[in-house]
């Protein structure tokens, strides 16, 4: 397998070519941007469309989950979304927090960004920004986020732990994360491991679920909970490019699995409660009047 900086690139490339096709050009891949098998798949992505903030021109057919749902998003939250694409996790965040909050989607690759950009400002959304970087060291101070939401992105990052490390740095103290990825349970066919093309379609890059969650608990998150997991079925006509007949049938039969999970954490800490307005600015007219009684 390549080295750190050669995967990011593999997977910067990959992602440059689905931001310039079009979401039913991606859904008819493993995911996004290769030739087409014999039947249009979808393997991993879950549905959007009847989510409130949904935006299709920013939905790219791409993740593997719905994070945004289960991110317990507050009105006035800060929130950042890693990987953020051409936006859609985004705009779904942003219907939650509301206009008085914040969102702010990162990723590395500049077409996306600019994607991401002309999407917010054809919806005029003036608290949505898009920063150019790399999630593993993300262009945001510490203790800004309430809350980071991320969709089949981590699986795409050789460094996993100094992502979780970057997204403890950036978190409040008592913020949260909720974040779907591609784990496994079992070992993958070595042909699978160390394809690049597979790497970069969210599967070779995909560690052990039971190391994945250790990574969260070493960094001193706390209250992990799995949110949702479902399976992730690799169809026959993607894996005979990588298998022989033979040991595509052993794979189908083996304990091996792939499955997306949706994880949640904390960390740890006392989340300050915003600064109420005072009495003068709610009420129409002076707090009190002249002889001193007040309303």
């Amino acid at each position: 397998m390549k080295n750190e900086q050669e995967l990011k690139e593999i997977v910067k490339d990959r992602y440059t070519k689905i931001a310039e096709q079009g979401k039913a050009e991606n859904a008819s891949s493993c995911c996004g941007a290769t030739t087409p098998s014999n039947k249009v798949y979808n393997i991993m992505m879950d549905d959007y469309s009847e989510t409130s903030g949904y935006v299709e021109d920013a939905d790219l057919g791409l993740g593997c989950g719905l994070p945004t749902q289960f991110a317990k998003i507050k009105k006035g939250d800060t929130v950042i979304d890693l990987g953020s694409g051409a936006g859609n996790d985004c705009f779904v965040a942003r219907h939650e927090t509301g206009s008085e909050g914040k969102v702010i989607g990162i990723d590395f690759t500049p077409i996306m960004i600019q994607k991401a950009r002309n999407n917010a400002e054809k919806l005029g959304y003036n608290n949505v920004e898009f920063r150019e970087g790399d999630i593993d060291a993300m262009p945001v101070s510490n203790d800004i986020a309430d809350v980071i939401v991320s969709n089949c992105v981590l699986n795409l990052v050789p460094n996993k732990q100094k992502v979780i490390a970057e997204i403890f740095r950036v978190l409040k103290p008592g913020g949260h994360f909720s974040i779907s990825d591609i784990v496994l349970v079992g070992n993958l066919p070595d042909a699978l491991k160390e394809d690049a093309e597979m790497y970069a379609g969210c599967v070779a890059g995909a560690i052990q679920k039971t190391e994945y969650l250790q990574f969260i608990k070493d960094v001193r998150f706390q209250n992990i909970q799995i949110q949702k997991e479902k399976p992730i079925v690799i169809p026959n006509d993607i894996l005979e490019k990588y298998l022989s007949s033979e040991e595509v049938k052993t794979f189908n039969t083996s304990d091996t699995g792939i499955f997306s999970v949706t994880v949640y954490a904390e960390k740890p800490g006392t989340k300050q409660e915003k600064p109420k307005k005072p009495l003068a600015e709610i009420i129409d007219g002076p707090c009190c009047s002249a002889d001193g009684n007040c309303c």
